[in-house]
């Protein structure tokens, strides 16, 4: 059977921004049996995400995350429907997941490794659970309550970086729906920080293009931050732990401004930040979501159930074609996207 298929063309270097040159889509052939156990699937949507970018080096800085390599298929976060099932748990037409799904059209997968979706849970939109009912809802969740410690009335202020972000955009509405009284977003344009107040709940958001971040925020959180969510780490975070409270919490989710960056991660912090965080007590560590996994299915069901409430609002960036997830990739590693990045491959 004839496939297209995305591979890995070029890396772009441990500090070079990577472009859509860096993909290449090229056909490919797939045996026309499949064997016991697996299903033939074909592939609806792709995840397009920002920790990739750690799997386009020859080492990813990561325990946890394999590097791509050149001319290979590359893979992340998939949705398909099964055309060929010899699965006992799996049929034709049932719709399916995983967070290695290869790019290509159409593809043979251990049926074991797939996790079957119930589209009612997400009013029918399957997209959804690649990001507000997937992996992306499930860091936003989990990173508040397992690092987050924030407490019903305890009038809490929380900061999100990165905030009209996939993770950051729910970050915000779950750390309000958990019990924060205030919470501010930052984005980097007027749109965003619009969307992030009139659409998500935000409080206030900052454009931190334009004007004075420290002055804003001290505006905007005059009582201090008590909890950061920081996808985004250097100068815009320094500027929030500076004004973060005693015993207050970090959420370190990502750090994308630092991952075209040859530095470790999490990268360290500049010695008169890293003193303020040590005098005020102030907690960051490294969260990973896949830690958490045995909370997964009840976290899911509370992340779809607040969907159809409609009380967490979804936004997602699509682009249709698979030729097009280089440029989806350039996209969201330059800002350009809303809420969740997304490729559509059929429908």
């Amino acid at each position: 059977m004839i496939i297209q298929r995305v591979v890995l063309n070029s890396r772009p270097g441990k500090n070079g921004v990577p472009v859509a040159e860096n993909f290449r889509l090229e056909q490919s052939t797939i045996s026309d049996m499949i064997q016991v156990g697996q299903v033939r699937v074909r592939t609806m949507y792709l995840s397009v995400d920002p920790y990739m970018r750690c799997r386009m080096n020859e080492d990813t800085g990561s325990d946890y995350l394999l590097p791509w390599q050149l001319s290979e298929v590359a893979d992340g976060g998939g949705i398909g429907v099964v055309e060929e099932s010899k699965h006992d748990n799996l049929a034709k037409g049932d719709f399916v997941t995983s967070f290695n799904w290869p790019w290509q059209t159409v593809a043979i997968l251990d049926g074991s490794l797939l996790q079957k979706l119930v589209p009612q849970l997400v009013n029918g939109r399957l997209s959804y659970f690649l990001g507000a009912a997937g992996i992306t809802g499930l860091t936003a969740l989990l990173g508040i309550k397992e690092k987050g410690h924030v407490t019903v009335g305890a009038n809490q202020t929380m900061v999100v970086s990165g905030a009209a972000g996939a993770c950051g955009s729910l970050a915000g509405q779950i750390g309000r729906l958990e019990g924060c009284s205030r919470v501010v977003g930052i984005a980097g344009t007027d749109e965003k920080c619009s969307i992030l107040v009139q659409e998500m709940g935000f409080d206030a958001a900052i454009n931190y293009k334009k004007g004075d971040v420290a002055e804003q925020l001290r505006e905007l959180c005059p009582g201090g931050v008590d909890v950061y969510f920081d996808n985004v780490g250097g100068d815009i975070s320094d500027t929030v732990i500076s004004q973060m409270n005693q015993n207050s919490h970090i959420i370190l989710c990502g750090q994308i401004s630092q991952y075209n960056k040859d530095v470790p991660y999490p990268p360290p912090l500049p010695p008169d930040i890293e003193k303020i965080q040590k005098e005020r007590n102030i907690t960051r560590e490294r969260f990973l979501v896949l830690n958490y996994m045995d909370k997964q299915e009840a976290s899911v069901l509370q992340l779809c159930q607040w969907i159809q409430e409609g009380k967490l609002k979804v936004r997602e960036t699509v682009v249709e074609g698979l030729a097009n997830i280089g440029a989806a990739f350039q996209s969201m590693m330059n800002g350009g996207n809303i809420g969740k990045q997304i490729v559509s491959v059929s429908k």
